[in-house]
């Protein structure tokens, strides 16, 4: 669809200001091309096995390069950003070892899949009807290498910790995206605004960013605790203090989120129950409990079995021996995941009755 620059000018900042008044907060173009650079990144992480039991980055039809892949008439990517920045520290539920820390951005009130996908398919039809244009949305569900998009887009650039930073929302941006048929001038490429800070990799509690922009995911507690499927290595356990759904530590850290603001998103705000849950009343969830307490949220994807393993790794490292019996109730658990990380959170705490004397 050939347009002159003045009109594609406009079209891009009507398309804009209708994508702010859609709810989100940041709104790029970028050209529907791949770059190879994205392709070798990611054939590279892939051979070192770094994915783990992601399966799906492994796909071998090539389509995560490659945006004309997923919509081969595709000439413009916009790239929406939502901020879910917090209203407070989302370090400081780690300093009570007796209850669970839960990402920030699963602490919503409902799944920031399910808000954002209604508001891209607004902004889609407004799009398709007002230009005839053809469009596809996406929203972290499809083969899209998003943070890439974001940087070519003006979004942000990816920061030490392979995460975008943003200079006006810091680290706290969902991102979306509209293919588009329109042909739309790209907007500037976002620099990479880090200097020689590494606040992001000191903090790590695993170490899983031993080299800038280099994110070795299977030592990743965000990884650990979401996608990993399986017993999680000792060594790693310890580390995980009471991180039991994500980890926020390597975005919570970056300077440039004191420009940043909370949220204005009701949808995004903290529910009660997500912020600094006690570790007892989650140990003793079931399928049906879990599935109740977290219907509409972001974590009911990871299922019973994997969350209350990260319960109990949590009590593991708690030091608080009243927690043991929980641990106890679950040795036998028909999960095997569930009973690995009972009996190992019931020995690291036996070792204080040593040093305490047991009740």
């Amino acid at each position: 669809m050939g347009i002159d620059e003045g009109t594609v000018t406009e079209i891009k900042e009507t398309i804009r200001k209708r994508g702010y008044k859609a709810g989100f907060d940041a709104v790029g173009f970028a050209a529907a091309e791949a770059d190879p650079a994205d392709g070798r990144g990611l054939a590279a992480f892939l051979d070192k096995g770094l994915h783990g039991d992601m399966d799906w980055l492994a796909d071998p039809d090539g389509r995560r390069a490659d945006p004309k892949a997923l919509m081969p008439d595709a000439k413009s990517i916009i790239v929406l950003g939502a901020n879910y920045g917090p209203t407070c520290d989302p370090l400081t539920s780690l300093e009570s070892p007796e209850r669970g820390t839960i990402s920030v951005y699963a602490q919503g009130a409902r799944d920031y899949h399910d808000v954002l996908k209604s508001r891209l398919k607004w902004l889609g039809r407004w799009i398709g009807e007002q230009y005839g244009a053809g469009i596809k949305v996406f929203v972290d569900t499809a083969p899209v290498m998003e943070k890439p998009l974001a940087e070519r887009a003006g979004i942000g650039w990816r920061g030490k910790h392979s995460n975008l930073v943003s200079r006006r929302f810091g680290s706290w941006l969902f991102l979306a995206e509209v293919f588009t048929t329109l042909e739309l001038a790209p907007d500037t490429l976002e620099v990479d605004h880090c200097g020689s800070c590494d606040a992001c990799r000191r903090v790590c509690p695993t170490d899983a960013l031993p080299e800038a922009y280099k994110l070795e995911a299977t030592r990743c507690i965000s990884y650990l605790t979401i996608e990993h499927k399986g017993v999680i290595a000792s060594e790693l356990m310890e580390r995980m203090g009471n991180r039991v759904y994500g980890c926020d530590d390597c975005l919570a850290v970056c300077p440039w989120n004191k420009f940043s603001g909370p949220t204005r998103e009701p949808e995004f705000f903290p529910r009660p129950e997500l912020t600094a849950p006690r570790l007892a009343d989650l140990a003793t969830l079931d399928d049906a409990g879990f599935r109740r307490v977290f219907a509409g949220s972001a974590i009911k994807r990871t299922g019973r079995d994997r969350f209350v393993r990260n319960v109990l790794i949590a009590i593991g490292n708690s030091g608080d021996a009243a927690l043991k019996p929980y641990a106890e109730g679950l040795t036998d658990d028909p999960s095997t995941i569930v009973a690995t990380a009972a009996r190992w959170a019931v020995e690291r705490l036996g070792a204080l009755d040593g040093l305490f004397g047991a009740d």
